[in-house]
C-alpha cells in the first residue's frame, strides 16, 4: 500500500472509531429519552465527495426528511440527519410508538420527535468528535424540513456559502426486533475544517 493510501486508511479508521463511540452514546441517550432499550448497529463510515451526498439518499429528487444543524467553533461545518419518508414513518411507529397520520405531511408532534432524534444523533457524534480532537465544537438549534434532497442541500449552500468538498457519511441503523430502520448522518465541514480535525488528531496532511 502506498503512503497516501495508508494515510487515507488511517483517517478512515479514526473516523470509524468516532462513529462507533457516537452511536453508542446516541443509543444510550435515546434509551433514556424513550425509557426503552434502543439498539443500533455498528455504523458504516465513509468519506465521500460532497456532490455524491444526494446520491446516497436516493438522488436529488428523492423526497426526504432532514434535520439540519450548523457546527460552530474550531472546525465549523454543516450536519444533516437525512431519512426517507418510508423509514421516517416506521421510525415513528416502531421506535417512538407514534402512529403517523394517514394524511399527507407530518404533525407538529411527529416533526418534534424526528427532530429530537436527529438532534440526539448529531450531538452524540459531534461530542465524540470533540472528545477525540479536543476541539471546541458546538451545534446550533436544529431545523427540520421535508423536501427533495437536492433542494435541502442547496439551501445549506445558499445559507452558509461554500461547503467543503468532502463529507463524512455515517450510515445509522436502528434495530427494532428483526427490523432495521436506517438513516444517514452527514458531516460536511467547511473548507479547511477537515485539515483542522485531522491535525488535532495528529494525522499529517498529504
Amino acid at each position: 500500500m502506498n503512503p497516501l493510501a495508508k494515510l487515507e486508511a488511517f483517517k478512515l479508521d479514526v473516523l470509524k472509531e468516532v462513529g462507533n463511540i457516537g452511536a453508542g452514546n446516541a443509543a444510550t441517550a435515546l434509551s433514556r429519552l424513550l425509557d426503552k432499550p434502543v439498539d443500533m448497529n455498528v455504523p458504516t463510515v465513509s468519506l465521500i465527495p460532497f456532490e455524491r451526498v444526494a446520491d446516497r439518499v436516493g438522488g436529488f429528487e428523492q423526497v426526504v426528511i432532514a434535520v439540519f444543524l450548523r457546527v460552530e467553533g474550531d472546525a465549523p461545518g454543516n450536519m444533516f440527519f437525512i431519512i426517507d419518508e418510508h423509514s421516517a414513518r416506521k421510525l415513528l411507529r416502531n421506535l417512538l410508538a407514534i402512529e403517523p397520520s394517514e394524511e399527507a405531511g407530518y404533525s407538529e408532534m411527529e416533526f418534534s420527535a424526528l427532530s429530537e432524534i436527529g438532534n440526539i444523533l448529531a450531538g452524540s457524534y459531534l461530542s465524540s468528535l470533540a472528545d477525540f480532537t479536543q476541539l471546541c465544537l458546538s451545534p446550533t438549534v436544529p431545523a427540520i424540513a421535508v423536501d427533495m434532497a437536492g433542494a435541502i442541500l442547496s439551501c445549506g449552500l445558499v445559507q452558509y456559502g461554500e461547503m467543503g468538498d468532502s463529507a463524512l457519511l455515517i450510515n445509522t441503523t436502528f434495530l427494532e426486533g428483526r427490523e432495521e430502520l436506517a438513516g444517514h448522518f452527514f458531516l460536511i465541514p467547511d473548507p479547511e475544517s477537515f485539515d483542522k480535525i485531522f491535525s488535532a488528531l495528529g494525522v499529517p496532511n498529504e
